[in-house]
């Protein structure tokens, strides 16, 4: 049998009340999935609802499926066990409330097929359409953006979007080497909003792979975990100390 052609990773923390519409949908979308078979691994990250006794009720009767049970250590922990959990020859993650629709992966797979090595949804670029996003995020989205791009990766003008396609290769060696939230990280309490995303596409750039940022559609959820100043301190950290391993040479020549 044909291994997967496509892995997708949905992490997610107590996601019980909306969970069911999610797995719904991914379930529509599978049959169609671009570059399919679909491997879809669902990484529940030490929730206290019944968040992972949905995933296993889902997974249970589909082969395609496996659920990850991780302790709480934050969403990019969640996404590092995820994805190098993969088998497939292209590797997606998404956000579990699919504020970016799955029909959006044909774009990236395009992407991919055009020659990126990694095919990152971006709400910024030219053909991109964001909706119901309160004003006070787009413009704390777009200083931190700001700051990435002035000390760390120049040239791209949205790292947070949670819709990141990867040749399956090359995602589970970029997530192999992440210093910082990976799945040895710290247990927590409570969610975490970090900027491992910027850690991933600078891990790419200095593998030397092609990272394609590709317009999509993105709409605000309501019931996001994001803490606005408490987590934009926090990954006003992240990009320094990236930063400061980069002129520390950690993440090599």
């Amino acid at each position: 049998m044909p291994g997967p052609g496509l892995s997708l990773v949905v992490p997610a923390y107590d996601e019980a009340a909306r969970l069911d519409e999610t797995l719904r949908r991914i379930d529509e979308f599978a049959p169609a999935c671009p570059r399919g078979p679909l491997e879809l691994i669902l990484v529940d990250d030490g929730s206290q609802d019944d968040t992972l006794g949905r995933m296993r009720a889902f997974a249970a009767g589909r082969p395609w499926v496996r659920v990850l049970d991780c302790a709480h250590r934050g969403k990019a922990a969640s996404v590092t066990s995820g994805m190098l959990a993969t088998t497939g020859e292209l590797a997606l993650f998404s956000d579990a409330d699919l504020s970016v629709p799955l029909e959006d992966t044909a774009l990236l797979v395009a992407a991919i097929e055009a020659g990126a090595d990694v095919a990152i949804g971006s709400r910024e670029v030219a053909g991109a359409k964001r909706e119901a996003e309160p004003g006070y995020r787009h413009l704390l989205g777009r200083g931190f953006n700001g700051l990435v791009r002035a000390l760390v990766l120049d040239g791209i003008q949205d790292t947070q979007c949670g819709f990141k396609l990867f040749k399956g290769p090359a995602a589970r060696d970029i997530f192999s080497r992440l210093r910082r939230y990976g799945p040895d990280a710290p247990v927590i309490s409570g969610p975490m909003v970090t900027a491992f995303d910027v850690e991933v596409l600078v891990i790419a750039r200095r593998l030397g792979l092609r990272v394609a940022e590709v317009p999509v559609r993105w709409t605000h959820a309501r019931g996001s975990k994001v803490r606005p100043v408490v987590d934009a301190l926090r990954m006003a950290r992240d990009v320094a100390q990236v930063k400061l391993g980069l002129l520390r040479g950690e993440y090599g020549a």
